[in-house]
């Protein structure tokens, strides 16, 4: 079928569920481009959705696709085969005691909404504390714990569900006598208001270390470990959603390992499959053998299924053997040194943050008033596409001139580079037109 028919086919057929769709037809991908139907390479800085961790088409994962489909790919949800008990303890090696049980699930959001199951039935308890920009996913618990989006119109959400305010530096209202963000102010405000709203049947606190579609808000360093404080006060379990922090994106293996904080729970999701549906949780031995006792349920079509897990393994096998986590660290470092240019070059880039191949900038009207720039969001997102640079912006009200950079760890250092080269030039000619 021609463009136009193509379009029209999907104006008349598919059901539309989250912001418009890009105007291209995308016909194929490999590394770090995808390529539109008239045969424009765009290079891709968000790894599909924050997920290609290896880039597009990457050949151990198209290898292990095809000998998987082809041997051993579902099974009854009750069977086990290697791949998943090797992925298991592969996972487990490289995190630290006590993590070394999994639970292998398809996507992030069933990965939550699996870990908030075990922490209510593990504590007795309820209520899901998270941060007021979180997303989390779209089943009904995960939606739960989502408070950046999706929350109108649905009728109740599952009950128990409390915030707290997100340590966003940028713009938090509670500063020290000097300006400087006063986050241990803010938390304990924070956890006065959670004391007061809650019925006495905490079960867990669920967040992202560097919180992405609430617009890369990095948590300050010190604020993990206070956090974990404040749970294990009330007998909270804390759950980490890795989802996009994971497996070497932010320059270390798992981005809580900068805070020397472990979880009580811990999921996984996109980057653990480099773009195929793969996730996980992974808990301690107590926390398995507690829920086993008590009877925990999360028997679904695709659990433990042998094809994600061996798309995992080649995933591990490949960051270990190529280096990648110090490649992430290595340009990353390079990244920031480019957004800070772009920040002391440009009156309406108001913040850079992030860590590794996951970072952001933020744009504003001018600095000194922080206005949030949605409307020229959208117009350097469009000039951006126009060169060939697919770049995505938060697509939330007041958030949108918040871009979320995350190429794949497999990207040329010249790649990187190119892309930076574009999203400058878009911006230079958005400011210039009249």
């Amino acid at each position: 079928m021609d463009e136009q028919e193509f379009w029209r086919h999907a104006a008349n057929h598919l059901v539309r569920y989250g912001g418009g769709f890009t105007p291209r037809i995308i016909e194929r991908a490999a590394g770090s481009y995808v390529y539109a139907a008239d045969g424009t390479a765009i290079l891709d800085f968000t790894s599909g959705q924050m997920s290609a961790l290896l880039g597009h088409s990457h050949p151990d994962v198209a290898r292990t696709v095809a000998e998987s489909a082809a041997s051993l790919d579902h099974l009854y949800s009750g069977m086990l085969s290697r791949p998943v008990v090797e992925l298991a303890r592969r996972l487990a090696e490289t995190l630290p005691t006590p993590l070394s049980r999994m639970l292998l699930l398809s996507t992030g959001a069933e990965a939550n909404e699996a870990a908030i199951k075990m922490a209510k039935l593990y504590t007795g308890n309820y209520e899901v504390v998270a941060f007021d920009r979180s997303w989390h996913g779209m089943t009904s618990g995960a939606a739960g714990a989502t408070f950046s989006a999706g929350r109108r119109g649905y009728g109740p959400a599952t009950p128990g569900n409390l915030t707290l305010p997100t340590p966003n530096a940028y713009r938090s209202p509670f500063r020290a006598a000097d300006g400087s963000y006063d986050w241990e102010a803010e938390l304990e405000y924070g956890f006065g208001l959670i004391d007061q709203q809650s019925s006495g049947n905490l079960a867990a606190c669920l967040v992202e270390p560097i919180l992405s579609s609430g617009g890369i808000i990095e948590l300050p360093e010190g604020y993990l470990a206070r956090l974990r404080e404040y749970c294990t006060e009330r007998g909270m379990l804390l759950i980490l959603d890795e989802a996009q922090t994971g497996l070497g994106r932010t320059g270390t293996m798992y981005a809580f390992e900068r805070d020397g904080v472990v979880p009580d729970l811990l999921t996984l999701s996109k980057t653990l499959g480099a773009g195929l549906p793969v996730a996980a949780v992974l808990t301690s031995e107590r926390i398995e053998q507690t829920c086993y006792d008590r009877g925990f349920l999360f028997f679904t079509t695709h659990v433990s299924d042998p094809l994600p897990a061996s798309v995992a393994l080649t995933v591990l096998t490949v960051l270990e053997r190529d280096a990648l986590v110090s490649r992430a660290q290595s340009l990353g470092k390079q990244l920031t040194e480019r957004l800070l240019e772009l920040r002391d070059r440009y009156e309406v880039v108001g913040d850079v943050r992030g860590r590794g191949l996951l970072q952001g900038i933020e744009l504003v009207t001018d600095k000194s008033s922080r206005a949030p720039a949605d409307r020229l969001g959208q117009q350097v997102t469009a000039a951006c596409l126009e060169r060939g640079l697919h770049m995505n912006i938060v697509q939330l009200p007041g958030m949108g001139g918040i871009f979320r950079i995350a190429p794949p760890l497999t990207i040329e250092e010249s790649e990187l580079h190119t892309g930076l080269d574009l999203l400058e030039s878009a911006l230079r000619a958005v400011l210039a037109a009249p």
